[in-house]
């Protein structure tokens, strides 16, 4: 079987496969009844967009048969999908609807409340769970694939409104065209040897990029099944994998340390699953997951822009995430002068020494395969400078040429003129075996800079120990002096956004201080309890030094 240029083409190649192809709660689809359903919804879809309209439906669902349905529709009509975030409220939900000029949105009646209100004009909705939509469909269930197009599908029409999980401003809708994503997903069945007897579990939300381009995408290249999970869930997760016989599943953010928290069972190796796909996992909860429940995870590198790729080999090594793909130029450069940066040392165990000096912004400065953002070119001039892709995110690179994932350019800290990645911060904090979980952000020093601070959330039964904590930061032979937190918060749980990433951005909003257990060691000795007998004196150094209003710009209460 030939390489398909198009979604369409994978769509349409599963007409008359009658194996499993879909499968959610007790609901199993086959491959053949996927590509019908699509064909009927493509037609109806042909039918409600006005003339003239841009060929935009949002997609305001859990993980529901439908939203793949409809994805193959989108497909087959030649349309684009708006993956619109249920976790948006109000304006700013109407924003993301409205800016991808979306005439027609599909959602569910858990959906519905909030929609209360919204001024949302001339756009259509479609209530999926319902009678009234079963009665608009029937008219079209003998559609067949071509029957009706908006736009004849080619590998340049666009699939995917993606938005972006950026912390300032709003969101970014990233276009992802029928052709990169029907290549995203070759490419991952020929790295990881997908196969049609596969099944590909489904649990990181559709609206976002990863569970469709890295999860979705493979298995339709494949031909192999996916089985659903409306939304993520850590004590439901090894249930379903046998349920569904899934043998792959993608992961972003925390969900992997959710998972390790389950209470452990003896048969927690009895399982068909085989591989996981994700990023920000860390070395160290990988390793954990891979002997707790014999499945390797690959961390990945790459977003819904797809600006820059980054190929895992065989001799990748332990924490980095591989090397530039074959089209790319990929470089690790100062992001104020743009001068590459000085290859990673080493020390003992596998220590970088010289992250100071080695960490920089990833850029590609060959051809990008970024596609831009919808009807927004400021955000498109941002990305790509001076004829470079700027990813936003921070790495390093060992004398190999092998690269090593370091956070977000938005999570860098200036600490003492030194600057740092949380993530590197993060990496190691996570070895705290009392720790389920655990973010590191910058607040304002009172002097200069930023000062470390780190919220824990601990695992069952364990309490915040400060001298073991102090302890165990003594013997970490890779944190450097300036790395340790100056503050701890003790948090019942880590807030996390819709794609279980950490919600940094509330949590330096709330700064040093939200009511909750707090420590400090700000004589530089023993972590001691802070409260309202330091609180003054802070804030008067805070005073002294001109820097008050950072508190406020960075939260705090105060």
């Amino acid at each position: 079987m030939g390489s398909a240029g198009t979604v369409a083409e994978l769509v349409q190649r599963q007409w008359g496969d009658h194996r499993p192809g879909l499968r959610h709660e007790g609901t199993v689809l086959t491959h053949h009844q996927v590509a019908s359903g699509a064909a009927a919804r493509a037609a109806l879809l042909a039918e409600l967009l006005p003339a003239g309209s841009e060929p935009h439906l949002g997609v305001l669902l859990d993980n529901t048969p439908e939203f793949p349905l409809w994805l193959s529709a989108a497909a087959l009509a030649g349309a684009a999908v708006a993956g619109i975030n249920p976790t948006r409220r109000g304006a700013e939900l109407a924003r993301d609807i409205l800016h991808t000029e979306c005439r027609v949105l599909i959602t569910e009646r858990a959906h519905l409340p909030l929609l209360d209100g919204l001024a949302l004009p001339g756009v259509r909705v479609l209530v999926t769970d319902t009678d009234a939509y079963a009665a608009l469909l029937a008219p079209y269930a003998g559609a067949q694939p071509g029957d009706t197009v908006l736009k004849r599908p080619a590998p340049a029409t666009r699939m995917l409104l993606y938005f972006t999980s950026g912390s300032t401003g709003a969101p970014k809708a990233a276009i992802c065209t029928q052709g990169r994503l029907a290549a995203a997903g070759r490419s991952l069945v020929d790295h990881f040897g997908i196969r049609g007897e596969d099944v590909h579990y489904v649990c990181m939300p559709m609206f976002h990029g990863n569970a469709v381009i890295a999860d979705w995408a493979p298995a339709l290249s494949a031909g192999a099944g996916v089985a659903l999970r409306r939304r993520f869930s850590a004590s439901g997760f090894l249930d379903d994998v046998r349920a569904h016989g899934a043998t792959y599943f993608t992961y972003v953010g925390r969900a992997v340390q959710y998972l390790l928290a389950t209470p452990e069972r003896a048969d927690d190796r009895e399982h068909p699953l085989r591989l996981g796909f994700g990023t920000e996992a860390g070395a160290v909860d990988a390793a954990r997951f891979r002997e707790r429940f014999g499945v390797r995870l690959v961390e990945g590198y790459g977003s819904s822009e797809g600006g820059a790729a980054i190929q895992r080999t065989p001799d990748t090594p332990p924490g980095a995430i591989g090397r530039a793909s074959d089209r790319d130029d990929l470089a690790v450069v100062d992001p104020e002068t743009g001068r590459e940066r000085v290859a990673a040392v080493f020390g003992p165990g596998g220590t970088l020494v010289n992250g100071a000096a080695a960490i920089g912004e990833l850029v590609n400065r060959g051809r990008t395969p970024f596609e831009g953002y919808w009807r927004n070119e400021a955000a498109d001039a941002a990305r790509v400078r001076d004829g470079w892709y700027w990813t936003g995110d921070l790495f390093f690179r060992d004398p190999d040429g092998f690269l090593y994932f370091a956070g977000r350019t938005e999570d860098r800290l200036r600490v003492d003129s030194e600057n740092l990645a949380a993530a590197m911060i993060e990496n190691i904090l996570a070895r705290w075996t009392d720790a389920a979980a655990v973010a590191v952000y910058a607040v304002p020093d009172p002097v200069a800079g930023d000062q470390v601070m780190a919220a824990l959330a601990l695992r069952d039964g364990a309490r915040f120990d400060p001298e073991a904590f102090a302890a165990f930061l003594r013997d970490q032979p890779d944190l450097g002096t300036k790395m340790a937190p100056r503050f701890v918060r003790v948090v019942p749980s880590m807030p996390v956004t819709a794609t279980n990433k950490v919600h940094r951005v509330g949590l330096r909003r709330e700064g040093f201080w939200s009511g909750g257990p707090l420590w400090w060691n700000g004589s530089g000795g023993a972590y001691e309890p802070f409260g309202e007998g330091q609180l003054g004196p802070l804030i008067r150094e805070y005073e002294e030094h001109g820097r008050h209003d950072l508190l406020s710009s960075h939260g705090g209460g105060f």
